[in-house]
């Protein structure tokens, strides 16, 4: 921080000129090193302030004077996250009066009142002084109030993104965006990814203020919450009200047995609407749930409803959308002999760099040595292949050799793809992939897709594969290592010229580990001192798998992930009817396995999908407390900073809720200073994370639809996240 300007003193940072000094700064994007850097004197706190952009909100607007008004400069305001979550800045509840020391009867109520409408303009006016300069706003609305008080304060938004996960009230259709429309004429872009509304609301709101409508060049309407999709009349009616478009992302109705379905003519119109769109992602409802199917589409793809979109028609809308950069098709219903239309996109569209596909049939035959379908698509940067069930290992390998830019990979259950495919993939382009992603693929356990990126282990940044555990020892011996050189030997002597000579000195580059190290599963210690190949993973940072319910997580550090000394982050996806499933064999799923990634901070366990019995199991069976137990089991010994989690659920109640072994458990991860519970729990269950001496931020978010609207008197309610709230930030942090 210092240097030397002369014997007689030294020259510091703080002394360059704040012009200098305020653009250093705003090069400083971390929210946690610009609270650092505020608090090293008053001057820097004073241009810190000044020069920050972006804030989230996390008050509660029952104390409108804590509203921080030191920050001018923001031009990207979040207000999704008020507490209590779930509720826009204006609704409160009324603090309960007290009879002989017993809580009112009146005030049991879950109707959450508004304040009086001068006093939302007020709460909404001192936002607008307090931020004047907002481009950007993200708000939960709930209801159309919280828009009509804040959109007039901005009428120069470029911007909006409005969530809610609540059942939709009993408006007129387009009442909820109206006030968002008719304040802020100048609006390029709309996010209603997260809002939960009927496909009838938004032509109605665009028709009635073309105005906003012609402005708009980006439209996100991938709502999963919504169990329809738009209909051939609706996007047509969108695509007339906004010619500009750019970006156009919509789940659409394919499915040809419903009325109004999207097919070839409808596409067409599109285009001719829009003209200018470079990205354009149009999807089946049913691909956006984080559920997957449980039919495997290489079995019966021939018994699958056809989509009424042929190669003849997307032939036509690439040519009528030359500036196309970004499609995605993940129709849910096949689309036959797609090769020859793919290979028209990369003629038409030379400007395509990603592509998402799904339901496809063709994507690339491999045929003969030439060129066909995707591979075609010389330019393509990021590639998304599911449910193919006719791609190949050399379909891969043809895609290899004609899309040399790939660095991200998708494949989503293609049944026919095997180990020998992704490793010649994935030798070839070993000089840009950085991101796969492997799942649903019958062929390919845990085991075989961690081998066979091993040409791209060095230099994978993002990696997600399926936990699927084919025999039950994965353990690593030195002759199985020798055996898999063997085989990438002879893999290497049919591979092109392309591939450099560095890959083939590295093939066998291994490294020989002395000890292995302890993560507590006593079933590793037996040849602990006899050692084991150690696999390094030296820029892998994010790590997503997948589990199926009732099996365990920690077969997969002996898959191959041994070493990863830069991975920061991890999502685990837990899904399946746990009701069905025999007790496990091993008490613990196995996160205390994870211990032995030294920079692990940040986690998701989403265990949303995994169904059980909320109340009283049968005989025999685990409830969703027991479930919690084994799942959250060893948490305790990880140091992680953040945590995302999701119980699991008993979807006919409706119930998402954190038990008492879930909340001793994570109590036990002391080094947490984010906490955020997709769900809702009871009130004193809560007060056992106020023992946990770092935790700063906590939050339960009913992020899910339909959201509860009237949760029982012993969950979680205004009046109890209020005095949970208090009781948190009372306490002393150390930092």
């Amino acid at each position: 921080m210092a240097v030397v300007g002369g014997e007689r003193g030294k020259t510091h940072v703080h002394d360059l000129p704040e012009a200098v000094l305020s653009q250093v700064l705003e090069l400083v994007r971390d929210v946690r090193s610009r609270n650092a850097v505020a608090l090293v004197c008053r001057k820097w706190r004073f241009l810190e302030r000044l020069t920050r952009t972006s804030l989230s909100l996390r008050g509660h607007i029952r104390n409108p004077f804590l509203l921080p008004t030191c920050f001018p400069s923001v031009s990207h305001l979040d207000l999704s996250l008020l507490s209590p979550w779930g509720y826009h800045p204006f609704h409160y509840l009324p603090a309960p009066t007290r009879l002989d020391g017993y809580l009112h009867p009146d005030n049991y109520n879950d109707h959450h009142h508004l304040l009086a409408a001068d006093q939302q303009h007020l709460v909404a006016q001192r936002l607008g002084q307090a931020f004047p300069n907002v481009m950007s706003l993200t708000v939960y609305a709930r209801d159309p109030s919280a828009l009509q008080a804040l959109a007039p304060h901005w009428p120069g938004l470029r911007h909006a993104k409005l969530v809610r996960w609540h059942q939709r009230p009993q408006n007129p259709l387009g009442a909820d965006v109206a006030p968002l429309l008719a304040a802020c004429s100048s609006l390029l872009s709309l996010d209603l990814s997260h809002f939960y509304c009927w496909t009838e609301d938004l032509p109605p709101a665009l028709q009635a203020y073309p105005a906003a409508a012609a402005s708009l060049a980006c439209l996100d309407l991938l709502s999963a919450s919504s169990a329809e999709g738009f209909r051939a009349s609706e996007l047509a009616a969108i695509a007339a009200a906004c010619p500009n478009l750019r970006h156009l992302l919509a789940s659409c109705v394919f499915n040809p047995r419903y009325f109004g379905f999207v097919g070839d003519a409808s596409l067409q119109a599109l285009a001719a609407a829009c003209p200018r769109l470079s990205l354009l992602h149009l999807v089946d409802p049913s691909t956006l749930s984080s559920a997957r199917p449980t039919h495997d589409p290489a079995d019966n793809d021939l018994t699958q409803d056809d989509a009424a979109i042929t190669a003849t028609g997307l032939e036509s809308l690439f040519a009528a959308l030359p500036e196309l950069e970004d499609l995605a098709f993940d129709l849910g219903h096949n689309v036959r002999d797609a090769g020859p239309a793919l290979e028209a996109l990369g003629r038409k569209c030379p400007r395509i760099k990603s592509l998402k596909l799904g339901h496809l049939h063709g994507v690339c035959k491999a045929v003969w040595l030439h060129l066909d379908g995707v591979s075609l698509c010389g330019g393509l940067e990021t590639l998304s292949v599911k449910n193919c069930p006719d791609l190949t290992d050399a379909g891969l390998a043809t895609i290899a050799r004609g899309c040399r830019r790939l660095s991200r990979l998708e494949i989503h259950g293609c049944g026919k793809v095997t180990e020998t495919g992704v490793k010649k993939l994935a030798s070839m382009l070993r000089s840009t992939l950085v991101d796969v992603r492997i799942s649903g693929c019958r062929q390919l356990d845990a085991a075989q897709s961690l081998r066979a990126l091993e040409p791209v282990r060095d230099r994978i940044e993002r990696l997600h594969v399926d936990c699927v555990w084919v025999r039950p020892e994965l353990k690593r011996s030195p002759e199985n290592m020798a055996k898999a050189a063997a085989n990438l030997d002879d893999l290497l002597e049919f591979e092109e010229q392309e591939i450099s000579d560095e890959l083939r000195d590295k093939k066998c580059s291994r490294h020989w580990e002395e000890e292995c190290v302890d993560d507590g599963d006593p079933s590793k210690s037996s040849d602990s001192s006899s050692g084991f190949w150690c696999w390094i993973w030296d820029r892998l940072r994010f790590l997503s798998v997948w589990v199926p319910a009732g099996e365990v997580l920690s077969p997969l550090v002996d898959a191959g992930l041994d070493c990863c000394p830069e991975l920061e982050e991890i999502c685990i996806k837990v899904e399946g009817d746990c009701r069905t499933c025999p007790k496990p064999a091993q008490r613990v799923f196995g996160l205390s396995s994870l211990s032995r990634y030294p920079r692990l901070a940040k986690m998701k366990l989403d265990c949303g999908e995994a169904i059980g019995y909320a109340l009283t199991a049968p005989t025999g069976h685990m409830d969703l407390s027991l479930w919690e137990r084994f799942y959250l089991h060893g948490i305790g010994d990880l140091n992680l900073y953040e945590l995302d989690y999701w119980p699991p659920q008993d979807k006919e109640v409706n119930q998402r809720s954190l038990s008492l072994p879930a909340t001793g458990l994570i109590q036990e991860c002391l080094t947490l200073r984010k906490l955020f519970i997709h769900g809702t729990t009871h009130e004193h269950f809560m007060r056992f994370f106020l023992a946990m001496p770092n935790l700063r931020d906590v939050q339960l978010r009913e992020d899910y639809y339909p959201a509860p609207e009237n949760d029982t008197s012993t969950k979680m309610r205004v009046d109890s996240c209020s005095r949970f709230e208090d009781a948190l930030n009372s306490t002393l942090i150390p930092d």
